[in-house]
């Protein structure tokens, strides 16, 4: 701009100037060009001074978007790490050996109880089976003879026709009869149940894991590799634990009355997938456990879940909501409001109600709740904090805060950015000198 000024001049000037060969020394004209250049460039700046004064005017106090805090009830949850587990489980085993003839079911597929499952060789077992019979039998018919001989002794001894060691002694083979035809007919019994083993039938109704055998293989009575096994998926159990010092906490904090304590045969439990999806149904707390974990710390927790859809499956690993407490008078701080120095304190910039001038607070807080803190300390209910325009400002601005509703759909502009400072909506017309250099 000075080198555009000058040459300015110099055009205007420059008539006027005397010239080395007619109007005096080389000397004299350069005293009189710096002359003219020093007293033309008093003349605009004075000109510029009033225009300088008028764009440092004081600025209007910044909008920025703040919310007012209040108190408010919150339920407390905890995330607590937990594994899903069949509601009943039934390992399937032969309890007699044989050959396996058949396989009855599909894997994968859904059983009912009583339902067979597998065929084995039941010839030796139904060979049995007679043999007893027969033995129930012929005990059958030497307890009818006995029978009789007793019966016959009885009236005998009354007219001193035999001894009476003779009359106790048919009484006791009567006696002895009985017996045997008892075990027999428990021998019979065995041999029948053997036998219905042989056909070995779902215990539970559920869904059938892999076959460990095929038709052909040889098996043993209560062998330690089950053939198949069973589990009931609807509904699931879900065990989750959480630490002991946590419980601890929990319980002093209900005792001192910051929290309030829920009824636990009431509590609903949320379940987060694997993929990070909430689980479309909610369930029950069935069990809270008593005994710490001695290796671990922690205490397992049970929850029932349906799960009709199958969607949970044995061993998956889930993340369980669970309630833990009512906070009566928490006070929620948007997660954006609050900023962490190179130490990890927080803090937030508060507008003061009387002088409208932004203050810098720390604050504590105890816990994210969705996309908020609680903030346990350093903050009071009904005052400002600024959640928009932090670029803006600085601690010291006196700024003129607008209300933000958090809950307006992102798309709508907040008031700070839709309402920018007075001093950035227009500027004062340029003119004169200062606008053309």
């Amino acid at each position: 701009m000075t080198s555009a000024l000058s040459r300015t001049l110099r055009e205007r000037l420059q008539p006027h100037w005397p010239s080395h060969p007619f109007g005096g020394s080389l000397q004299q004209a350069k005293g009189w060009r710096t002359a003219a250049l020093a007293a033309a460039v008093v003349v605009v700046m004075a000109g510029c001074s009033p225009k300088a004064a008028e764009v440092a005017a004081p600025k209007a106090p910044t909008k920025v978007g703040v919310v007012t805090l209040q108190t408010q009830s919150q339920q407390l949850d905890a995330s607590l790490p937990g594994r899903t587990r069949a509601f009943l489980t039934a390992e399937v085993r032969p309890q007699v050996s044989g050959i396996v003839q058949k396989r009855l079911f599909t894997e994968g597929a859904a059983v009912k109880a009583g339902q067979s499952l597998y065929q084995i060789d039941s010839s030796a077992l139904r060979a049995a089976q007679d043999s007893a019979e027969a033995a129930l039998a012929k005990a059958q018919a030497s307890q009818r003879t006995q029978q009789a001989t007793a019966a016959r002794n009885a009236e005998l001894v009354k007219i001193d026709a035999i001894s009476q060691q003779a009359n106790e002694e048919s009484q006791a083979a009567a006696a002895q009869t009985r017996a045997d035809v008892a075990a027999a007919k428990a021998a019979l019994e065995t041999a029948r149940i053997n036998l219905r083993y042989s056909s070995i039938q779902a215990p539970i109704s559920g869904r059938t894991s892999l076959s460990t055998v095929t038709p052909g293989a040889l098996v043993t009575a209560n062998q330690v590799d089950a053939l198949t096994t069973i589990v009931q998926l609807d509904p699931m159990y879900v065990d989750f634990t959480q630490s002991s010092t946590e419980l601890l906490q929990l319980k002093r904090d209900i005792k001192d009355g910051r929290y309030e304590k829920l009824d636990h045969e009431a509590l609903s439990i949320q379940l987060k997938l694997e993929d990070g999806r909430l689980y479309s149904h909610t369930g029950k707390l069935q069990f809270a456990g008593v005994i710490v974990n001695p290796s671990t710390g922690v205490v397992t927790l049970r929850a029932v879940v349906p799960n009709p859809d199958g969607v949970l499956m044995p061993g998956m690993y889930v993340q369980a909501l669970l309630p833990t407490g009512v906070a009566p008078d928490a006070l929620l701080v948007p997660q954006q409001a609050v900023t962490r120095d190179i130490a990890g304190k927080a803090s937030v910039l508060v507008v003061d109600a009387a002088s409208q001038k932004v203050q810098r607070r720390p604050i504590e807080v105890d816990r994210a709740v969705g996309n908020r803190w609680m903030v346990i300390g350093g903050l009071t209910a009904g005052e400002k904090i600024v959640v928009d325009g932090f670029q803006r400002i600085k601690v010291g601005d006196t700024v003129d805060p607008l209300e933000v509703d958090l809950r307006a759909k992102p798309a709508a502009a907040s008031p700070a950015a839709a309402s920018p400072p007075a001093a950035d909506k227009a500027q004062p017309a340029a003119s004169g000198p200062a606008a053309k250099s």
